[in-house]
């Protein structure tokens, strides 16, 4: 196993760990327990909790079942935009004490299934194909992302690190994808993107010379690219009409355009 897919899982297990001491001690109410409701429409935090169980699963048929992972993709061929909410509204429809040992048996199923899967070997996905690392950062992202919404929900203040940094890369990765899931042509040049960490550091990619940019917070950038904010609610400036663009569509998981989160008023 390579040290950066070493790296990614640890980051993974801390993020399942700080959310999973979050839930763990609720009881089944819909004020400050499993069934309170998250910003997402329709979910409380037993359907984002059910969610991600759900997703290790797939991520786990995806690295080691090729028919298995066939199958899902069948079943949801026939619901394909109501899919993924269908499969987490269903899984969250249970008591909590099922659902958190189920959630705990797919993390470490997938973690498993990752340091085991052959390096250079892609797994399919509901995107673009995936090796091991990347895998990990997508399901990173989603745990991180989840996990926002539950503590928005239960108002409690989320632990803020540098791991977030898996977040931006994701961010900065997928761009190409976000134009093309709107149905528009990806920018020819790269982006120059510089973020200022949580622990202050600068994080960039792309060259300095770009003519296009975008630069401020990587917390906002991250909550950004997973649809946790609005544009307007974040310190991102960006540089190019193009770079504009992307900061409008930017979405750092598979799927078809998220609906994105409205702008807080004011």
């Amino acid at each position: 196993m390579s040290d950066l897919l070493d790296q990614l899982l640890a980051d993974l297990a801390a993020e399942g760990e700080r959310l999973d001491d979050l839930v763990a001690g609720l009881d089944d109410s819909d004020d400050g327990g499993w069934r309170t409701p998250t910003p997402a429409e329709g979910w409380d935090v037993a359907t984002q909790v059910a969610h991600l169980a759900w997703t290790d699963e797939a991520a786990v048929l995806a690295a080691t079942d090729r028919e298995g992972w066939d199958a899902l993709v069948l079943d949801a061929s026939g619901d394909p935009d109501r899919y993924i909410d269908r499969r987490a509204l269903e899984g969250g429809r249970v008591e909590p004490a099922e659902l958190l040992d189920r959630w705990r048996t797919a993390r470490g199923s997938v973690a498993d299934a990752l340091r085991s899967h052959p390096d250079g070997r892609r797994m399919p996905w509901f995107g673009p194909p995936m090796s091991a690392a990347s895998m990990a950062t997508a399901r990173f992202m989603e745990t991180w992302a989840h996990s926002l919404d539950v503590h928005h929900a239960l108002d409690a203040d989320p632990e803020v690190t540098d791991r977030i940094r898996h977040v931006a890369h994701l961010g900065v990765r997928t761009r190409d994808f976000a134009f093309s899931v709107h149905g528009l042509d990806a920018p020819a040049e790269e982006f120059r993107v510089e973020l200022t960490a949580p622990s202050g550091d600068l994080w960039s990619w792309g060259p300095e010379s770009a003519s296009q940019s975008v630069r401020g917070s990587g917390l906002d950038f991250c909550r950004l690219v997973t649809q946790r904010v609005h544009r307007d609610d974040t310190d991102l400036v960006a540089r190019g009409r193009d770079a504009t663009a992307w900061l409008g569509i930017a979405q750092a998981f598979a799927g078809p355009p998220g609906e994105g989160r409205a702008p807080t008023d004011g």
